[in-house]
């Protein structure tokens, strides 16, 4: 599609449909993951293994997607938006499908962990990159929009999968919940790229060569009357030219062996460069103190933050506060209160007398004084309002792009926001089973909320103090940079 029919289709239009489709489909492929919750108690039950083990479960399926995002979005930049997001669907639901027959939680460890974690991170990459091929001046607007899908999901989906348990059991929920899922592939279909991937133009381009070299070998050689050659005379020349192949050298194939390794051998010095560059880049970015204390920051407040969203349930039911009669399950108030945090935290950043990287301090600071106070709760009432306070300042995700900027920069945002996610994959991937671990040696969980309190506590004060201008020779300020709007999505595919 040419540049003219592209920026015809910006803001409007089929972006609509885009916007839909991709909302939905992080909606089925995050449901069951932000709601993992639920059937946390459930796999306890059912296994019988200590709630470190068995956090893995939860942990993995939100983590292994952040740290697989450079895989995730090098797929869709070389296949494409729609075939990822098919694939996904398949992966999403085959994973979903596999866990319901899980004989131990290490089998549940890599079906739903890994396959669904998986699969969740192909569709994250796959809807942020077609929306926002799709919008330019809206796009801000568009990703708020697809983004919320993932906390309606796990809103709708806690209550819906703890029914499904009520009725049909863990299996049957399992299946259900697999057979949705496949309604990905069925929202990829509006998908309609604007751009070719570099896959198609890889084999359109070889596609081309192969058939310019047919044409003109075809020129260069004679033709060869059919009646001067008999059998006899065929096989001779056969065997003449078997021998004579082994000891000569054709010289068009010399030529396109001799491009090949030159080809080859300038691919190697391209990437030795880009390597080079992408290790001074990362070199000078842990350089800055306050990039520094950025990592560290989410890397601690994921250690402590997630945690909730996965025992906040087992929570209840263990100090007895909870008989299974409430409607609206503690994970759901932390996935709705999650969306509304993303949405308001999102318009404060906007406004120019709040600084970004103050506000998300504060929403880390906010979460770890919550989880301090989650110990004493003495009721549900209680537990269901720091699960809101929890959820809420959780939001702090939408504002993290803006703060990032910040500090790096726009030009450097892609590479610093994919060191920091793997920082973040790896917190969330190791806090729930820490926290499970700290229950399973003391059988309360008092003493890992106040582990999780701790950290994210730490983390905000790290950032607090990185972050104060005292430690910086006294300079002028420098305007907020204004980030321009571009129809290119490279940078925001491998954010992604």
């Amino acid at each position: 599609m040419t540049n003219q029919s592209s920026a015809k289709a910006l803001d409007g239009g089929w972006g609509w449909v885009i916007v839909v489709a991709s909302f939905f489909c992080q909606f089925l492929a995050y449901g069951s993951p932000m709601s993992v919750g639920v059937l946390y108690p459930e796999w306890l039950d059912t296994f019988r293994q200590g709630k470190g083990m068995t956090a893995w479960v939860g942990s993995l399926v939100s983590g292994i997607g952040l740290i697989a995002s450079p895989i995730c979005s090098a797929c869709v930049t070389n296949f494409g938006v729609r075939p990822v997001t098919v694939f996904s669907g398949v992966v999403v639901s085959g994973g979903l499908m596999l866990s319901a027959f899980a004989p131990n939680v290490q089998f549940l460890i890599f079906s739903y962990g890994i396959i669904v974690g998986m699969g969740c991170g192909l569709v994250y990459a796959a809807t942020v990159t077609i929306t926002c091929q799709y919008f330019d001046k809206r796009r801000g607007l568009a990703l708020g929009i697809i983004t919320t899908g993932t906390s309606v999901g796990g809103f709708i989906c806690a209550t819906f999968q703890q029914v499904l348990v009520e009725l049909y059991g863990l299996e049957g929920c399992l299946l259900i919940m697999g057979a949705l899922a496949l309604n990905i592939m069925a929202c990829g279909g509006p998908m309609r790229p604007l751009n070719f991937p570099e896959y198609f133009l890889k084999q359109k381009a070889a596609l081309e060569r192969t058939t310019e070299l047919k044409k003109d070998t075809h020129h260069e050689k004679p033709p060869i009357k059919e009646e001067s050659i008999n059998k006899n005379t065929l096989s001779s020349v056969e065997k003449g030219l078997t021998v004579l192949m082994s000891d000569t050298k054709d010289p068009l194939s010399y030529e396109n062996s001799f491009q090949g390794r030159s080809s080859l051998v300038k691919m190697i010095k391209n990437n030795k460069h880009t390597y080079s560059k992408y290790i001074d880049t990362t070199a000078e970015l842990l350089e800055d103190r306050v990039f520094v204390a950025l990592c560290i920051a989410i890397f601690l407040f994921d250690i402590g933050a997630f945690p909730p969203v996965l025992f906040m349930e087992d929570v209840a039911r263990s100090s007895g506060h909870s008989d299974g009669t409430y409607l609206v399950p503690l994970v759901s108030i932390v996935s709705i209160m999650t969306g509304v945090g993303k949405l308001v935290l999102g318009v404060l950043t906007d406004l120019k007398f709040v600084n970004s990287l103050y506000l998300y301090t504060f929403t880390i600071l906010g979460s770890g004084i919550a989880l301090l106070i989650t110990p004493i709760a003495n009721n549900y009432a209680a537990l269901a309002v720091l699960s809101g306070v929890l959820g809420f300042f959780s939001g702090n995700w939408s504002i993290f792009p803006y703060v990032t900027t910040k500090i790096v920069g726009m030009d450097r945002l892609t590479h610093a926001y994919g060191i920091l996610m793997f920082f973040g994959g790896f917190g969330i991937v190791l806090g729930p089973p820490v926290v499970g671990w700290i229950y399973d040696c003391t059988e309360s969980y008092d003493l890992a909320f106040f582990f999780s309190g701790a950290c994210v506590l730490l983390a905000g004060f790290s950032l607090l103090l990185a972050a104060l201008p005292c430690w910086d020779k006294p300079k002028k300020d420098h305007p907020r940079p204004d980030i321009k709007y571009t129809s290119n999505c490279d940078k925001v595919a491998s954010v992604a």
